[in-house]
């Protein structure tokens, strides 16, 4: 939940691409981000993999003009519409693009190499047909603020009945590293996005660190078989909330597109 998903990042940067917001380059780079190279495999008339700005000027030929994120989970196909062939590749990778205005989507495969320190990252993305229908289970904007707002009040109640402490090397790291992303200035979305989307999304993460502490965090007093249990059962919902959100968040600009 910390870290951005790759399918956020290709969504929102796509979709500011396709609004003529940012260049194909500026769009590659930001998707790109710290990985080695990523190549879209699968798209109709090519028959090997081909670089990011030709894949996006491809899939806006094919009639694409939008791009949604699914993050699914075991028992929660967020996002997703089927067919159940690309249902179960996004569930595997927990995550999937759904382009809007053709039946395509995007789901990545992560090849890592090297140690720790200098691990060497590339990205293929699958593209596959889709069904065209409403994405599961997403909520408006409006609808994602408002839950998470008692998603947060929610996680930092089971935090201190549990007592989980936010304290310790694990928490104090991924504290860290959070705050640390803020003070960079790194954009949370890309531009054309809606204020709103940005508050959702940065309020998602939010939660996602709570929960993140709640999960990796040994410290608090919650140590026995059955109190983790209880722990990852009271923060199951919340969880639930923060990845709705999120898509929310990053399928703002499609959603609203529709509303006009």
């Amino acid at each position: 939940m910390l870290s951005e998903p790759r399918s956020g990042r290709l969504t929102a940067w796509g979709n500011a691409l396709l609004a003529g917001f940012v260049s194909p380059d500026d769009a590659a780079s930001a998707i790109v981000g710290e990985d080695a190279v990523h190549r879209v495999e699968g798209l109709p008339d090519e028959s090997a993999p081909v670089g990011l700005t030709l894949a996006l000027g491809r899939l806006r030929t094919l009639g694409v003009t939008g791009l949604r994120v699914a993050l699914p989970a075991p028992g929660h196909p967020l996002g997703l519409s089927g067919p159940p062939e690309f249902n179960a590749r996004a569930l595997e990778a927990e995550e999937a693009v759904v382009c809007h205005g053709a039946a395509f989507g995007l789901v990545p495969e992560v090849h890592e190499a090297g140690p720790d320190g200098d691990v060497h990252v590339e990205v293929v993305w699958h593209c596959l047909p889709v069904r065209e229908a409403p994405p599961a289970d997403v909520p408006s904007l409006g609808e994602a603020e408002r839950e998470l707002a008692e998603a947060l009040r929610e996680a930092t109640e089971v935090l201190s009945r549990l007592d989980v402490a936010g304290s310790g090397p694990v928490a104090e790291a991924a504290i860290d590293a959070y705050r640390a992303r803020a003070e960079r200035g790194r954009e949370v979305l890309a531009p054309g996005y809606p204020p709103r989307a940005v508050r959702v999304l940065e309020l998602a993460r939010r939660v996602g660190l709570l929960i993140s502490v709640a999960y990796q965090n040994g410290q608090g007093g919650a140590v026995s078989a059955s109190e983790m249990a209880a722990r990852t059962q009271a923060l199951r919902p919340v969880e639930r909330t923060a990845r709705r959100a999120q898509v929310a968040a990053y399928n703002a600009i499609v959603e609203q597109r529709e509303m006009r």
